[in-house]
C-alpha cells in the first residue's frame, strides 16, 4: 500500500503511474472525522466486527473502529505484496515527491488530527499540535535524504554497493505518539520502495485509521507471523518487543525494535539548581512520563541533593493536570485503563514499603485515569521503582558521591535507551557521557532529537535504529556487484 496519493477519507491508496511521469497526484479534499474505516488494495474497507476506543480523560467512547480479521489481514498482504514491484519500479525522485505529497495531506489536516490526537491519546492540545507539526518535518526530511551508491574502482573491475527494497514491510505503532511514530515508518519504508502496513494501538486507532489497519490484540501476532512481510519495525514494550522478535525469527524477517528505557539524569554539585530543576521536571513529566525516553531515575550528587529536591519540588508543583483542552494543561490523563491500573500498583508501593513523598503521592478521584506527577525521595535501590519502567509521572530520585558511583548507578539496568549528564564543568560530563550504556546520551540536556541523526537502544531497549540515513538502509538489502570493465 504505496501513498502516493490520499483518498478523501485520508487513507492511502496507490497510484504510480502518475509519479513515474515526475508528478504527485496529491489532492487534499477535507477529512471525515466521524466514520473510520480500514483500506485494502485502494478500496474503504468495513468490517464484521468493530469496537470503540475511550477518551482517558472523560472515559467516554470515542467513534467505533473496525476490527480487522485474519482474513482482512491476508487481503491486505496480498494486495501490498502485489504492489511491491511495481512500486520498487519507480524513480527514487518520484517516491521522495510522494512522501512530499503525503506530508502536505498531513500538514493541511494539522488541526482535525490535533483535535482527534487529545481525544484519543489524551495529550494537552499545544503537544499534540507540536506531534503533528514534528511529524510532517520528520516525513520531509526523511524525504530529502539519498541512498548512497558505493563504487570502488579495482583494476579491471568495478565494484558496486547499492541498497536495494526489501519487500513488504509491518509497522507497529504505540498509543504515546501514535501519529508520529506511524508517519516515521511510513516515510522510510515508502521512500526506499516498499509498501508497508501499519497497525496502530488499539487504544489510539482512530487517529492511526487515517494511515493504518486497525484491530483487536490478534492483529499483531497476524501481522509478525504472516510469510510475507520481509521486515517489522516495532516501537512499544520490551516484554512485547522480545515476542515480536521471535514470531518474526520463524521466517528471518528483519527487524527494527525501539523498546522501552529507563533513562538516568545525573546531576553534578556545580549546576545552577533552579535552572537544571525546572528542566528535570519537564524531562520526567512530559506527556504525562508516558515517553520512552523520559527521564525515569534523577541521581543527584549527595552534596546539593536536599537543595536540588526542594528546586524540583518546586517546579513540579507547577505542572498543571487535566483534561487536554483545558487552558495551561501540562499532563493529561494516563492513555488507557490498563495502564492506569499499573502506574496506580506503583503508588501502593509508597505506603507498604515507606517510601518517602517529596512531591505528589495522592492521585486525583472521579473520571479520568489522572496521575498526580510524583517524586520518591531515596526510595530503596532494589525497588520496583528503581528498576522497573512505571510509564507514568513517578519518578525516584537518587544520590550518588563520586562519578564512579554516578556511573555505576546510571549503568545498573538492563535498559540502555537514553540518559543524560548535567554539570558546568564540560569535559568532565562528556567523559561520562562516553561512559553510559545508551543508545543516546546528552550534555546539559534531554529528549533533544533530530530526524537525520539515528536512534536506537543497547541492552535490551532494542535492536537496530530509527531515523536518519541508518533507518531507510533498514528498510534495503545491500547488495555488492563486481562489474567487470572488459569482457574475458
Amino acid at each position: 500500500m504505496s501513498p502516493s496519493t490520499v483518498t478523501s477519507d485520508g487513507h492511502t491508496a496507490s497510484d504510480t503511474a502518475g509519479l513515474r511521469n515526475g508528478r504527485s497526484d496529491f489532492k487534499h479534499e477535507p477529512l471525515t472525522w466521524t466514520n473510520f474505516s480500514n483500506i485494502i488494495d485502494g478500496k474503504l474497507e468495513t468490517t464484521k466486527e468493530s469496537r470503540c476506543g475511550i477518551n482517558p480523560a472523560t472515559e467516554q467512547s470515542n467513534p467505533s473502529v473496525p476490527v480487522a480479521s485474519k482474513y482482512d489481514v491476508d487481503k491486505a498482504m496480498s494486495a501490498a505484496q502485489k504492489a511491491f514491484k511495481p512500486w520498487a519500479a519507480v524513480p527514487y525522485a518520484a517516491r521522495q515527491k510522494a512522501v512530499l505529497a503525503f506530508a502536505d495531506g498531513l500538514e493541511a489536516e494539522k488541526e482535525a488530527f490535533s483535535k482527534f490526537l487529545t481525544q484519543e491519546q489524551g495529550k494537552p492540545i499545544q503537544f499534540a499540535r507540536l506531534e503533528i507539526d514534528t511529524a510532517v518535518a520528520w516525513i520531509r526530511s526523511t524525504a530529502s535524504f539519498e541512498l548512497p551508491v558505493e563504487r570502488t574502482d579495482a583494476g579491471d573491475k568495478e565494484i558496486v554497493v547499492r541498497y536495494t527494497p526489501l519487500g513488504v514491510a509491518v509497522g507497529i505503532v504505540p498509543w504515546n505518539f501514535p501519529i508520529l511514530l506511524a508517519v516515521g515508518k511510513i516515510a522510510a519504508a515508502v521512500v526506499t520502495g516498499n509498501p508497508i502496513i501499519i497497525k496502530p494501538s488499539p487504544f489510539t486507532p482512530a487517529g492511526g485509521l487515517k494511515l493504518a489497519l486497525s484491530g483487536d490484540d490478534n492483529l499483531g501476532i497476524w501481522l509478525t507471523a504472516h510469510p510475507t512481510p520481509a521486515k517489522i519495525s516495532f516501537t512499544g514494550s520490551t516484554a512485547t518487543g522480545k515476542k515480536v522478535m521471535e514470531s518474526a525469527s520463524k521466517t528471518l524477517k528483519r527487524v527494527t525494535l525501539e523498546l522501552g528505557g529507563k533513562d538516568p539524569a545525573i546531576i553534578f554539585d556545580d549546576i545552577d539548581i533552579d535552572d537544571v530543576a525546572s528542566k528535570i521536571a519537564t524531562f520526567a513529566f512530559l506527556n504525562s512520563g508516558q515517553i520512552c525516553l523520559a527521564i525515569k531515575r534523577i541521581l543527584v550528587h549527595e552534596k546539593i541533593i536536599d537543595e536540588f529536591r526542594n528546586a524540583l519540588v518546586k517546579y513540579t508543583k507547577l505542572l498543571k493536570v487535566g483534561e487536554g483542552n483545558e487552558e495551561g494543561v501540562f499532563l493529561g490523563p494516563i492513555q488507557n485503563s490498563m495502564q492506569f491500573e499499573r502506574v496506580k500498583g506503583f503508588f501502593a508501593d509508597i505506603e507498604k514499603e515507606g517510601m518517602t513523598v517529596a512531591v505528589g503521592g495522592k492521585n486525583p478521584s472521579g473520571k479520568g485515569y489522572f496521575i498526580t506527577p510524583t517524586i520518591i525521595d531515596r526510595p530503596a535501590e532494589d525497588s520496583r521503582l528503581v528498576l522497573e519502567e512505571p510509564f507514568g509521572p513517578i519518578v525516584p530520585l537518587l544520590s550518588f558521591a563520586n562519578d564512579e558511583e554516578a556511573i555505576n548507578k546510571a549503568n545498573n539496568t538492563f535498559y540502555g535507551l537514553g540518559a543524560s549528564v548535567w554539570s558546568k564543568d564540560i569535559k568532565r560530563a562528556n567523559n561520562i557521557a562516553e561512559k553510559i550504556e545508551a543508545g543516546t546520551v546528552w550534555v546539559n540536556c534531554h529528549f533533544e532529537m533530530y530526524p537525520n541523526i539515528p536512534f536506537g537502544g543497547h541492552k535490551q531497549s532494542g535492536i537496530g535504529v530509527e531515523q536518519g540515513l541508518a533507518r531507510l538502509k533498514s528498510y534495503c538489502n545491500s547488495q555488492t556487484l563486481y562489474l567487470r570493465k572488459s569482457s574475458l
